[in-house]
């Protein structure tokens, strides 16, 4: 087995070589964990449910890379009991439950069964700077590993941003800092896996679908900070009573973020200024008014990534030019157009209620909603004050169609659209100058899309011919 000093100080790297690693998952991450284990001259058995043509693209460049460096066995179209059992280590995608019955075998025979991310830190030089939450991550990642850059630290973001953690490992140098975008997912599947600097932004209900209770959701969330100690930091919202609470348990050093209300070690907001406290004093950082992202949720995501980069080291007077200049993120309550006085937003991204939601507050009435797609398990009635208040006409596509219209159709005229690109044509007519038309959809895109990316492309895409029709 492959399961002594794995990243220990003073310890060398794991020998894989001729080691049998099972990696689970042929996603971005499942590429990468198998070309870092075959060009250390491991033999790597890839299992994917998805078909050997459905995987043809991916699977190219990884049997080349193969072929230069190590043996390679695909096993594609369904997992297969016995290559979990008989195996030294299993690497497995964040998108493969944990609880899938073919890791129990791996368990019985005492095989360890790691993420990709945790593999990662083990070889991993640098330090690594954690985020996770139910919403914000990518935009706080995002906007944290910009600030970083320009205090002028060699920054990467990674997990699931920008590269596979894994990518990173050879050309990782000990004064590297790592912004990873961690899921629940990933944090299934992490032992000893410890960011020097960790946050959850926020905890609402989301992947009812995958978790039984919100209890294990927010319990697989709150691995990040298992193997922290008191030299670490531990950030919080001070303004979410799940995270808050936390601080009375974590091991590292708790440092909180508000909107509303002053801390005593953190950044938050007094008289329309973002200042930052520490145990010597107060910093001036920025007015509020710099930050050009809509919605208080995103004023809340700027307050977590300047309050992890300071802690991290980055000089106060550094951050106010990075924070001018950043416009967001692609699918996150991104400005699309404006066509006859209309403006078109995209928040594919919102794939839970909570999303939704914070989505809704950023704009104050005159909203034509669109929504649906994959229901996550979750409970669509508590965005019925804000429909009630702030939309106009709410548009359902998706297999969650029904269940949306049953939880809303009484506040406001509803319809449901065939596609997304239907739907789009149907806001593009009904909508007046002032209005806003928001895709929010509050659902996972897998009913129709590839993922909410695509799902983002998709409705871009369909308001740019609003524009030549």
């Amino acid at each position: 087995m492959i399961t002594e000093g794995l990243g220990m100080p003073g310890k060398p790297e794991p020998d894989y070589s001729g080691k049998r690693v099972l990696v689970v998952g042929a996603a971005r991450s499942g590429i990468a964990s198998a070309e870092f284990l075959l060009a250390r001259g491991a033999h790597v058995v890839l299992t994917d449910v998805k078909t050997e043509e459905e995987l043809a693209q991916p699977l190219a460049a990884l049997r080349d890379f193969a072929r230069a460096s190590g043996e390679l066995v695909l096993e594609t179209g369904g997992h297969r009991p016995e290559s979990f059992r008989s195996c030294d280590l299993v690497v497995v995608s964040p998108g493969v439950p944990l609880a899938h019955p073919c890791f129990d075998e791996s368990r019985r025979a005492g095989v360890p069964i790691l993420a990709e991310v945790e593999l990662a830190s083990r070889h991993l030089k640098g330090k690594i700077l954690g985020i996770t939450g139910s919403n914000g991550k990518t935009t706080t990642a995002t906007l944290a590993d910009a600030l970083l850059r320009g205090a002028g630290f060699r920054s990467h973001a990674a997990g699931n941003i920008g590269d596979a953690l894994i990518r990173l490992v050879d050309a990782s140098k000990p004064e590297d800092i790592y912004v990873v975008e961690l899921s629940s997912f990933q944090l299934e599947g992490i032992e000893r896996l410890r960011p020097h600097i960790a946050s959850i932004l926020n905890l609402t209900p989301d992947h009812l679908d995958r978790y039984r209770t919100f209890a294990d959701y927010a319990g697989a969330k709150q691995r990040i900070f298992m193997n922290q100690t008191a030299e670490d930091f531990a950030v919080l919202n001070a303004d979410d009573p799940r995270t808050a609470s936390l601080a009375a348990q974590v091991a590292a050093a708790p440092v909180l973020f508000s909107r509303q209300r002053e801390v005593e070690r953190g950044v938050f907001v007094r008289a329309g200024r973002m200042v930052y406290r520490d145990g010597t004093g107060e910093s001036d950082l920025f007015a509020t008014d710099a930050v050009r992202l809509r919605g208080t949720h995103n004023l809340e995501n700027v307050l977590a990534a300047a309050t992890m980069v300071l802690l991290a080291g980055a000089a106060p007077e550094s951050l106010a030019e990075t924070v001018l200049s950043f416009s967001g993120v692609e699918h996150r309550l991104e400005w699309v157009a404006e066509i006859r006085g209309v403006q078109f937003f995209n928040d594919s991204k919102a794939t839970n209620v909570d999303a939704a939601a914070k989505s809704l507050e950023a704009f104050p009435r005159n909203i034509i909603l669109i929504a649906g797609g994959r229901d996550k398990g979750g409970d669509f009635a508590p965005l019925r004050p804000l429909v009630a208040e702030r939309v106009k006409q709410l548009i359902v596509v998706g297999e969650a169609a029904g269940k949306i219209r049953e939880a809303l159709s009484d506040l406001v005229e509803t319809r449901q659209a065939a596609d997304l690109p239907e739907a789009v044509r149907m806001a593009g007519r009904r909508a007046e100058p002032g209005d806003v038309v928001l895709l929010a959809p509050a659902c996972a895109s897998f009913d129709m899309f590839q993922n909410y990316e695509h799902r983002g492309r998709v409705f871009k895409e369909a308001v740019r011919k609003l524009v030549t029709n």
